[in-house]
């Protein structure tokens, strides 16, 4: 895709180009098979949220290679997801994880899957792992979570100073980790490496809440694995489908809310009408 000098607001008409519409002649495996390590004895929640909104976005598979007892959660709300380990297009990593507590077996499992070179989203408790991947890699932080990354990589910055200019730091980040940046906000903003703007704005308030993140994150796994072989021909649509989750992220917010409060399992059950809606 062509790298736009200035902010480009990401809406309905570019992001329908990047939903995959299986075929007739499609299966499960190419339809995109996305893995999934994330969740903790901490935050659980975050794993059965992130799941369940990667597979109403359209993923064929999705193997699920958590902590054993967040597995059964899983599971048990979502029977479709495989929890044995085999082949994926994609993975969606660190969600409901905490860097600093996260057990050694963990981060060998997580640095293992970054070392595969698929295209790659690294959430919260995997962020600080940005650096290990080879392969394609979107990270989600909020305002907090940059700060705390940059100031890993040697870049000293307020989160006040990243809430006053986040496009700036985006972009900032995304060239000094060699990554695509999805900043999560009230305007979230995707920039590459590669200079690429993006901006999508006009989410619902209602959207900030408890686990809105973690259904992010999901959306956007499910499209990393639909779109596997786009990536692979041009890093660029890396920047695409994240504007595109953040897009699909909000139209949900809107069509769950009808004006009023929602939880997050309310935005992903709203995910796959938001796409019917999209794609009609």
């Amino acid at each position: 895709m062509a790298k736009p000098r200035r902010w480009l607001e990401w809406e309905a008409a570019q992001a329908r180009d990047w939903i995959a519409v299986p075929q007739a002649t499609d299966d499960k495996y190419s339809r995109g098979v996305l893995g999934v390590r994330t969740g903790s004895t901490e935050y659980p929640g975050a794993a059965v949220l992130g799941v369940e909104a990667a597979s109403r976005t359209g993923v064929g598979m999705l193997r699920y290679l958590g902590p054993r007892k967040v597995g059964a959660l899983v599971l048990q709300r979502r029977p479709e997801v495989v929890t044995a380990d085999g082949r994926v297009q994609a993975w969606l990593l660190g969600s409901g994880m905490d860097a600093d507590s996260r057990s050694a077996e963990t981060g060998k499992q997580l640095q293992k899957a970054l070392r595969q070179g698929l295209p790659t989203l690294l959430d919260a408790g995997a962020l600080d792992l940005v650096g290990a991947g080879t392969g394609a890699r979107v990270i989600t932080p909020h305002y907090r979570e940059l700060a705390g990354l940059l100031a890993r990589s040697g870049e000293t910055v307020a989160v006040a100073d990243i809430a006053a200019e986040p496009g700036e730091w985006a972009v900032r980040a995304a060239g000094l980790l060699g990554v695509t940046v999805l900043l999560k906000g009230s305007t979230t903003y995707v920039a590459s490496a590669s200079g690429i703007r993006l901006t999508v704005s006009g989410a619902p308030a209602w959207l900030a809440t408890a686990g809105s993140g973690d259904v992010l994150a999901g959306i956007l796994g499910a499209l990393l694995a639909t779109n596997a072989a786009r990536i692979d021909a041009d890093a660029d649509a890396l920047a695409a489908l994240a504007a595109t989750a953040a897009f699909l992220h909000g139209a949900a917010a809107h069509r769950a809310s009808g004006g009023g409060p929602i939880l997050a399992l309310d935005i992903a059950a709203a995910v796959p009408a938001t796409i019917a809606a999209l794609l009609a």
